[in-house]
C-alpha cells in the first residue's frame, strides 16, 4: 500500500515567520496538533506541534508575537506519496517523528500521521508496538501522548 492512500491532502501551513500565537490559532481552529512552515517556494522549512508550542514556547516564556520558525523542528523529514507504508513507518522510526510531510516533486502534497498508519495496518499491537518506538526515538526517557494531527 501506498502513503498516498494513507495521507491527508489537506496540510495546515504557516509561514517560518507568523507568529506562535497565529500558529496556536490555526491548529484549534482546523482541529490539528501540528503545522508545516513552508518556504516561499511552498516547500517544508519547519515543523511544529502543540507539544512545541507548549514547551518551548509556554514553559519558556517566549512572546506570543515569537516567529515560529524558532520553535519549529528543522530540518523537515518528508516523503513521498508513492512511498510503501512499511518504508513510510521506518522513516518515521528511524527519525523518531509522528508525523510525515508528503512532497511530490516541489510541492506539498499531503501529512501522514502515526494515527493514520495504526488505522491502515489495522493490528492494534503492530500499531502500539510502533508508536512506541517513535515515541522511544523522539524523547528518549519520556513517554508521551498527543492527538496526533
Amino acid at each position: 500500500m501506498e502513503i498516498r492512500e494513507v495521507m491527508t491532502e489537506s496540510v495546515v501551513t504557516a509561514t517560518p515567520d507568523a507568529p506562535v500565537r497565529h500558529v496556536a490559532e490555526l491548529m484549534r481552529e482546523r482541529n490539528v496538533g501540528s503545522v508545516v512552515l513552508v518556504g516561499d517556494d511552498g516547500l517544508p522549512v519547519g515543523f511544529i506541534t502543540d507539544r512545541d508550542l507548549a514547551v518551548s514556547v509556554l514553559a519558556d516564556g517566549h512572546a506570543a508575537d515569537s516567529p515560529a520558525a524558532g520553535h519549529a523542528s528543522s530540518p523537515v523529514v518528508t516523503g513521498e506519496p508513492g512511498m510503501d507504508v512499511t518504508e513510510a513507518t521506518k522513516l518515521m522510526v528511524d527519525h523518531g517523528v509522528r508525523r510525515l510531510p508528503i512532497v511530490d516533486g516541489d510541492r506539498l502534497t499531503g501529512i501522514v500521521t502515526l494515527d493514520d498508519l495504526a488505522v491502515r495496518i489495522g493490528d492494534l499491537e503492530i500499531a502500539a508496538s510502533i508508536t512506541a518506538q517513535v515515541t522511544r526515538a523522539a524523547l528518549p526517557g519520556f513517554y508521551f501522548f498527543d492527538r496526533g494531527g
